[in-house]
């Protein structure tokens, strides 16, 4: 066989072969034996003839909204929580601020921020693909008066169990706020209860009212 012919056949078979970019673990295969695969066209995605994932680096891809967006840097610390792993917070750290606006139709305009674990020991037992919520801290404040975020209603209100046993609404001004807690700069003081439950049928300003079991737990 002439040097010619065997270097002719050496280039096709390395036309046969994929390698990977990285290590990682196969999770699904697009082709069949004797296949074809080409390039996608300009503008038309085509699926991968192999999708490769490499699970010992786990983060999160998640939309901000165009609002909150412009407070984030990279760096910041984020906590993450999953809906597979309840009752968890796992610490982050963002790493990527998407640098345009997404604008999918009938949501709002976002921007993708991605937050890697801090321990990726934590995200041995994790599964590509879990739903996840970040939350980015912007701030933080020690020893704050802070009320449950569910308990304002609009316009900053909230209803206080007041000693005789009614409930009075007041004007509040907020300061930091997460899904479960909010920083309460003026209108409350240290000891005054708040009722959570304000969407309850009868609670409103001017009502008496008791305690429900476990409405202790109301007051912060």
């Amino acid at each position: 066989m002439s040097k010619a012919k065997l270097n002719v056949i050496q280039a096709e078979l390395e036309r046969t072969r994929l390698i990977a970019p990285f290590n990682g673990i196969v999770a699904e295969i697009n082709g069949e034996i004797g296949e074809f695969v080409t390039p996608s066209p300009v503008g038309i995605p085509t699926p991968p003839a192999v999708d490769l994932m490499d699970i010992s680096c786990l983060y999160v891809s998640a939309p901000i909204d165009e609002v909150d967006a412009p407070r984030i840097r990279v760096a910041m610390r984020a906590n993450i929580s999953l809906d597979a792993i309840s009752g968890e917070v796992f610490a982050g750290t963002v790493k990527r601020i998407a640098p345009y606006v997404l604008e999918i139709e009938k949501q709002a305009r976002t921007v993708a921020v991605e937050v890697d674990f801090v321990c990726q020991q934590g995200c041995k037992n994790m599964l590509p693909g879990y739903s996840a919520d970040i939350e980015v801290i912007l701030d933080e404040q020690d020893e704050t008066l802070r009320i449950p975020t569910e308990a304002i209603m609009e316009g900053n209100q909230v209803l206080v169990f007041t000693a005789d046993k009614l409930l009075e609404q007041r004007e509040i001004t907020t300061g930091l706020n997460n899904w479960e807690w909010t920083q309460v700069i003026e209108g409350l003081s240290q000891g005054d209860e708040v009722v959570v439950s304000v969407e309850r049928e009868g609670v409103e300003h001017g009502v008496a009212a008791t305690r429900a079991n476990g409405a202790d737990d109301d007051q912060q």
